[in-house]
């Protein structure tokens, strides 16, 4: 199964409605009792990510109605539906606003995720930029490009490869457990520069653009990751579990590094998690 190109950007329109009718109108104008906490107080949804999510899940329905649609938000009030998207032929996974702690704070950083899945495998990705008012599209085995509003293209590419001590990266260690961190973080300083936007869908921009060489998760939901790994694999990319497994929107654990190439991605692993 395949989404074709005009699909792509028939989805990438959906998107952009979504964030124009349902998340724009709220960013900054938040009340109180619109923002909720889920499993954590580092984990929120607000009114914007529960009505995109109602918008993107209706019109995918509309327009697959064979295939499983799966919104975080949804997941979030029923986890059996993560075991049924291990089953189903085709998936949409739905991040309606990535990086909502930003978002709930008037951080203008966040941004919109979908991936397709085809029994297992991520065929297609999108992250939109509701700021910027465009959309990182890619389809397995053709590419990953910028898409306009206007539907002007401009193709991604992953940075160069580069050594340990030349990378920047997007380092996300939050999740990672205490014991862990505390051998992490005295490594950080290996790299030339570290980042966290509190936003994957922007890391992953970044990284597929070239704006930086690594990314490092440990907590992988499928919402977060499915789209950004096949975006950054269609730039060129390397990407690869924390024991050197490939990445699978099945897996939701297991940690993941994305880097130019598969040697940049044993000098970081074995620089920041050791050899074993």
């Amino acid at each position: 199964m395949r989404i074709s190109a005009a699909q792509a950007s028939e989805i990438a329109a959906v998107l952009r409605e979504a964030a124009r009718l349902d998340i724009l109108p709220r960013f900054r104008k938040l009340a109180s009792g619109d923002i909720r906490t889920k499993s954590s107080p580092l984990d929120l949804v607000t009114e914007a990510d529960e009505a995109a999510e109602r918008r993107l899940t209706a019109a995918l329905a509309a327009r697959f109605p064979q295939a499983m649609i799966l919104g975080e938000e949804a997941a979030a009030a029923d986890p059996a539906l993560l075991t049924r998207m291990l089953d189903a032929e085709l998936c949409f996974i739905i991040d309606p606003v990535d990086g909502t702690a930003n978002f709930a704070a008037g951080v203008p950083l966040f941004g919109v995720m979908l991936a397709a899945v085809h029994q297992g495998e991520t065929i297609a990705g999108w992250i939109h930029d509701p700021m910027g008012d465009d959309t990182v599209i890619a389809l397995r085995g053709e590419g990953a490009w910028v898409e306009t509003a206007a539907g002007g293209r401009q193709d991604c590419r992953v940075a160069r490869p580069a050594p340990l001590g030349s990378m920047v990266g997007a380092i996300s260690w939050g999740y990672l457990p205490p014991e862990h961190k505390m051998q992490l973080l005295p490594r950080l300083a290996q790299l030339a520069g570290t980042l966290n936007f509190r936003c994957a869908a922007h890391e992953y921009r970044l990284a597929a653009t070239g704006g930086l060489h690594a990314l490092f998760y440990n907590k992988l939901m499928p919402w977060d990751h499915a789209a950004g790994v096949l975006i950054h694999a269609e730039a060129g990319g390397y990407a690869a579990q924390f024991d050197g497994s490939p990445y699978s929107p099945r897996k939701h654990a297991g940690g993941l590094i994305c880097v130019p190439d598969q040697t940049g991605w044993q000098a970081l692993r074995e620089g920041l998690l050791g050899s074993a």
